[in-house]
């Protein structure tokens, strides 16, 4: 089972994100489950969400502990949250920074995720949108395919500018 913990601020579509990569996972012809961890935050907020897939049915349906990836959409986050905590060995990091950064001995790979929303014009309530281009990243780094993270976007989102973020993102993602 791969295990991926996913960190966000309240409104930047970490949780819709979750929901994305599950979709896409399950198009991929895994099995996936998706589940947010918050309480009454509020927009800004901290907030944690739990993806995991595999090949088999899941039956676990409890935090992520020990990821084997962790996401953080907004590196603030990393003030106030240990994202690494429990991260595997071996376990992978994605940040959305322009530039690259390290994780202590972690594979990490970074992609300017606010830049693409922006240009795009992904934005809701002043806050630029995450989600879809997380998900062109995620298929760059071989989570899930192209064209299944592609479906699950032309599922949940008419606006085809979250098919362009999740195609500049898969272009322009390091690792």
């Amino acid at each position: 089972m791969y295990e991926i913990r996913i960190h966000s601020r309240g409104g930047q579509g970490g949780v819709t994100a979750a929901r994305l990569l599950a979709l896409a996972a399950i198009h991929d012809g895994k099995y996936a489950t998706a589940a947010p961890f918050y309480g009454a935050e509020r927009r800004g907020a901290p907030i944690v969400s739990f993806v995991r897939i595999d090949d088999k049915p899941i039956r676990v349906y409890s935090q992520i502990k020990k990821p084997d990836m962790v996401i953080v959409l907004d590196a603030s986050v990393m003030d106030v949250v240990d994202v690494l905590q429990g991260l595997k060995s071996g376990g992978r990091v994605l940040i959305n920074s322009a530039h690259a950064k390290e994780f202590g001995g972690f594979s990490s790979g970074h992609v300017d995720l606010t830049g693409i929303a922006l240009k795009e014009n992904l934005v809701v309530a002043g806050s630029p949108i995450l989600n879809t281009p997380v998900i062109g990243a995620l298929a760059r780094m071989g989570i899930i395919s192209p064209e299944s993270a592609i479906k699950a976007i032309r599922e949940m989102f008419t606006d085809e500018r979250n098919v362009k973020a999740a195609e500049a993102a898969y272009r322009e993602v390091h690792s």
